[in-house]
């Protein structure tokens, strides 16, 4: 294959919270961060880099919906997985300390996890519906973590509206990091590959917009 694969980057918007030291995070945010970082070890054993694995759009449309699962466990390099697994772990403590540390909870947390992943690829397919360039990573699923820090920053800790205006805030910040890559194809760890933005907006408003459900799936 002569394209290289769609590389989503997670950046950091304005007013995300400072990253997490790992042994303060709880285990669930680490889990995902190191399930990543796993993942990525396998690729390197696998004939094909995974690449059979990725998301393509025009598969999807076929009828074969498994790359949207399966590309959330595979990166383009150790660069791109290691940035995605350290903002994991940043934005995911505080969405798992508000669904909380009993097993309803970090279960609720590791399907919103998922299913913000899913919706993220889902709308990059919904744009893309001929696309045949394989498309990896978790950078959706994570956007969607971010989403739902967004709506945890005020007041702090608790969830408020997907309306306040730092919410507000992080989500232009995101689009605009977002539209600037696409535009510019500057980007730390894409080594020169396009950027999948469109499954990262749709990743951080599944995780805005589902927090608050999500959240009471978790409560007993």
């Amino acid at each position: 294959m002569t394209d290289a694969p769609i590389e989503p980057f997670s950046g950091p918007p304005t007013g995300a919270p400072p990253a997490e030291p790992m042994f303060k995070a709880p285990w669930p945010a680490v889990a995902i961060a190191g399930v990543i970082i796993a993942c990525c070890v396998l690729q390197q054993i696998l004939p094909d880099g995974g690449l059979g694995l990725a998301l393509f759009p025009q598969q999807v449309m076929a009828g074969n919906p498994a790359g949207l699962l399966s590309s959330l466990f595979l990166h383009g390099g150790w660069a791109h997985a290691a940035t995605n697994a350290a903002f994991a772990l940043a934005f995911g403590a505080p969405v798992a300390r508000l669904f909380g540390m009993r097993g309803r909870g970090v279960a609720v947390f590791f399907v919103f996890y998922i299913v913000c992943g899913l919706l993220a690829g889902l709308a990059f397919v919904v744009l893309h519906t001929d696309g045949v360039q394989p498309v990896v990573g978790a950078s959706g699923a994570v956007a969607g973590l971010m989403g739902a820090t967004a709506r945890l920053m005020d007041p702090p800790g608790q969830l408020g509206s997907p309306f306040t205006r730092r919410s507000m805030s992080m989500a232009a910040a995101w689009i605009i990091v977002n539209l600037l890559m696409s535009v510019t194809g500057l980007t730390p760890v894409a080594n020169g590959a396009p950027i999948a933005w469109e499954a990262h907006l749709g990743g951080f408003a599944a995780g805005l917009l589902l927090v608050g459900p999500f959240n009471r799936l978790s409560c007993p």
